[in-house]
């Protein structure tokens, strides 16, 4: 098949490398100078079946999926999906890696084929982590949202379907969640940056990283399960909510989580930094896909 991927930056650089890895020709278009180079630059996989315009009509035009990555500013997805609406074959899913926009939102500038405008919105970077949400909008039919699903799937991703709009959708909101309570950890002084990091990656993010909340829950309730859980623990758990923090992003504050940030990688280079990264990802992900339920 081949794929049109609008913008190509960072995300648009991931998704590339994951449609060549899994045999599909990619046609790249961005408007930036340079782009086309750094897309090249950034592409980890055989480049045999990547070709680039700057023409975003001709990037669309024989495409069989569509997936945008364009800055999150609603008049710019505006312009973008009008275009990709007029140019793209009547039955080609036009999907979003938008992060916070509502399909709906978007649907409103696709005057001819609204009903195939959806969110697909990937966990960077895309061809390593699996987690893709697909999100339809109020108009979106039931025929795109299964088409993009099958397609995410045949990528060896994992998509899950929303089943109302939400800003951030799903994953994005846990994260926020969190977020907001390790940032007023920070405006507290309970707890410096770096002991907030080490409380995440070597204690719950590690069980995460095998299972959700609630199967981490049940199994944490031994035979009684989650239901034990939440009747044993239920309780404090309420008060622990109670007192959660709604912190401000202060300039005070995020000067000094930045300041913090700085201080825990003390001289570490970023780029060692996001090697071992990947490179533990990919021998995770490489286990889990050696497991039955994981």
């Amino acid at each position: 098949m081949k794929v049109a991927v609008v913008g190509a930056g960072v995300i648009g650089a991931s998704w590339t490398t994951l449609f060549l890895t899994h045999g599909h020709e990619v046609v790249a278009t961005d408007p930036a100078p340079g782009a086309e180079r750094r897309l090249r630059a950034a592409v980890t996989a055989d480049q045999g079946r990547l070709s680039f315009t700057p023409d975003l009509a001709e990037a669309v035009a024989d495409a069989g999926f569509v997936q945008e990555n364009g800055p999150e500013r609603p008049e710019l997805k505006d312009e973008v999906f009008a275009v990709l609406d007029a140019a793209a074959p009547a039955g080609t899913v036009l999907a979003s890696s938008s992060s916070g926009l509502l399909p709906s939102r978007i649907q409103q500038a696709c005057a001819a084929h609204p009903e195939r405008v959806l969110v697909g919105h990937p966990f960077n970077p895309p061809h390593l982590v699996p987690l893709v949400e697909v999100v339809p909008g109020a108009r979106t039919s039931e025929a795109a949202v299964e088409r993009a699903v099958d397609f995410y799937r045949g990528l060896g991703r994992r998509p899950i379907r929303l089943r109302r709009e939400l800003p951030g959708h799903v994953a994005n909101r846990l994260q926020a969640a969190l977020w907001r309570e390790a940032y007023s950890l920070v405006e507290q002084g309970a707890a410096s940056v770096a002991d907030i990091d080490t409380a995440i990656a070597h204690g719950p993010g590690l069980r995460w990283a095998l299972l959700g909340p609630f199967l981490n829950q049940h199994l944490s309730g031994g035979p009684g399960g989650i239901a034990h859980v939440l009747e044993h623990l239920g309780p404090p758990m309420e008060e622990w909510w109670a007192d959660l923090g709604a912190p401000r992003l202060t300039p005070e504050l995020a000067r000094a989580i930045a300041d913090g940030v700085r201080d825990e990688l003390a001289g570490t280079a970023e780029a060692d930094l996001v090697a071992e990264r990947d490179a533990l990802l990919t021998l995770l992900l490489d286990a889990k896909n050696r497991t039955e339920h994981l």
